[in-house]
């Protein structure tokens, strides 16, 4: 097992994913939440809300949900993605998203139908990889948690290090 690293410090405005609880906490945003589709994809926006929900867990980047009826729908499609499960949220829905240019880009969101209690508030809701699609938290754009299993967004109020890269599964 790895051991735990050094938390960065969090300056003024800034949080560190350290201080996030474990089991995770649910935090509703007002802040404008919106995905977009790069220019390579055809631009356009998928989404735009000041209603998400962010999950906060220990050494982990938020993953941003936002709700269903601030997403174009036309835009999604039940994926063939394996499903998988989060030991506290439940079983989790995979969608594959069409750009505008009609390429699928697979698996690129997921949603928890009916999450497990203490999550309801995401029920139905959706999360975005921003390493698919251009995400950004009141203009600013989040860049991808790295390693391609978790999708945390990150923004300059969240300080690390972040789980995800190589040599920190174990923490």
């Amino acid at each position: 097992m790895s051991p735990r690293p050094v938390p960065e410090p969090a300056g003024p405005g800034q949080e560190s994913v350290w201080d996030y609880p474990r089991p995770p906490a649910v935090s509703p945003s007002s802040k404008r939440v919106v995905v977009a589709f790069s220019d390579d994809d055809g631009g356009g926006v998928l989404a735009d809300t000041t209603g998400a929900v962010r999950v906060l867990e220990t050494s982990h980047p938020p993953t941003w949900y936002v709700p269903r009826a601030d997403v174009d729908a036309s835009r999604l499609r039940p994926s063939a993605a394996p499903q998988t499960s989060c030991e506290f949220k439940g079983r989790a829905t995979y969608w594959d998203v069409v750009t505008p240019r009609g390429e699928v880009l697979e698996a690129a969101a997921w949603s928890y139908e009916t999450p497990s209690r203490g999550f309801e508030a995401v029920a139905g809701m959706l999360s975005l990889r921003p390493a698919r699609l251009v995400c950004s938290v009141d203009g600013e754009v989040a860049r991808p948690q790295e390693g391609g299993f978790y999708a945390g967004w990150i923004t300059d109020d969240v300080v690390g290090p972040f789980k995800g890269a190589p040599g920190t599964w174990g923490w």
